[in-house]
């Protein structure tokens, strides 16, 4: 599958509201995602809303790429039927609005002029595009934000099955995503059984609909449900990971083994947790010489050693094969990386030992 960019089109409208016997004004900001080819995008799009190194999630794209939602004088949001939003009371609107006489003129504007609105896209990366209002009569396009994928897997986070679905069943899924912004978890259910019912081949709602039933404790139905994704579009990552990440919990070795596999199968060059979840499924199943494998082409991936556990874990092994210094060296980078961790105390005793043997040469 081509990586494709996105684009995000941004318009804001104005709107009027009485606040304290005066006229006040609503902002309104409104837009499209589209694929540089003009397709709206097959999954959703997080829009946030950044004031001052504060983050605030506003809306998501529906089906067909649209979101929307409001601001008003004391921080309230609100969005169109057909976008799925959450919103929150912002303070820096408040304390516009509770400032001078000056401020007051133009609450809304003066507390949003350090805010940029953002489109955030696994895979993608994260751009913006700066509300620069100078009042709330500006009616225009303020910029056009471009996502470029980070790597490979920005093509494997998005369902080719999606741009096929009929009307129906997107119109379903925007109502099943919108009710998960809400936390109703049985609408969404509903509405996503109801989408993958008109359209069975819809991945990404199956995917969906198995994270809200994993929501609802209904962890059989979920792995179904991911499982239905996976089959319906082999080439999408996201259920892989999710199934993997669950037998590994559940300690499901062969499961864990297979959705891990699978998953690097399809990208084995940007998911270092996936390498983590093969080599302790490999090292439970006593194929030591495949998970020596996957931790070090874990740790190989992990440029940047945000997984800790992937040195715990090959030091684990390396301490099965008696391999004493090396052994060692892989706990002590762990100890290095995570050094408050819940088990560092008995790792620090461990690496001593390890050192006593290693000075005392090879066994016997």
């Amino acid at each position: 599958m081509r990586v494709r960019t996105l684009v995000v089109s941004l318009t804001v409208l104005a709107g009027t509201l009485q606040i304290w016997g005066q006229t006040e004004k609503v902002v309104f900001i409104s837009g499209d995602v589209r694929l540089e080819d003009g397709t709206a995008p097959p999954d959703a799009v997080q829009i946030n809303r950044s004031c001052n190194g504060r983050t605030t999630p506003e809306a998501r794209t529906d089906s067909m790429g649209h979101f929307g939602f409001s601001v008003s004088a004391g921080g309230n949001i609100s969005g169109p039927p057909d976008a799925g939003q959450s919103g929150a009371q912002a303070s820096d609107l408040n304390k516009a609005l509770n400032a001078s006489s000056t401020q007051y003129t133009n609450p809304i504007t003066t507390a949003l002029r350090d805010c940029e609105v953002q489109a955030v896209l696994s895979g993608f990366r994260t751009g913006s595009v700066r509300l620069s209002l100078r009042d709330t009569a500006d009616d225009g396009r303020i910029g056009t934000i471009i996502l470029h994928p980070l790597s490979r897997s920005g093509s494997l986070i998005i369902s080719a099955t999606t741009a096929a679905a009929p009307a129906a069943a997107k119109k379903a899924y925007d109502k099943g995503m919108e009710s998960i912004a809400k936390r109703a978890w049985d609408v969404a259910e509903s509405e996503l059984t109801k989408a993958v019912t008109i359209y069975p081949k819809f991945a990404i709602a199956w995917y969906q609909l198995g994270q809200v039933r994993q929501k609802r404790n209904a962890l059989a139905g979920a792995i179904e449900a991911w499982n239905e994704a996976r089959k319906q579009d082999p080439t999408y990552l996201k259920p892989y990971e999710v199934l993997a990440a669950v037998a590994d919990q559940q300690q499901d070795w062969a499961a864990a083994e297979q959705y891990s596999r699978d998953w690097l199968r399809l990208d084995p060059d940007d998911f270092a947790a996936a390498y983590l979840i093969n080599a302790i499924a490999n090292a439970r199943l006593n194929r030591i010489d495949a998970a020596e494998l996957a931790a070090r082409d874990g740790l190989r991936v992990d440029k940047e050693r945000k997984l800790p556990r992937l040195n715990y874990v090959l030091g684990l092994i390396l301490m099965q094969r008696q391999q004493w210094a090396e052994s060692a060296k892989y706990f002590r980078s762990y100890l290095e990386l995570a050094p408050n961790a819940h088990d560092a105390t008995t790792v620090r005793e461990q690496v001593a030992k390890l050192d006593r043997q290693a000075e005392s040469g090879p066994p016997h």
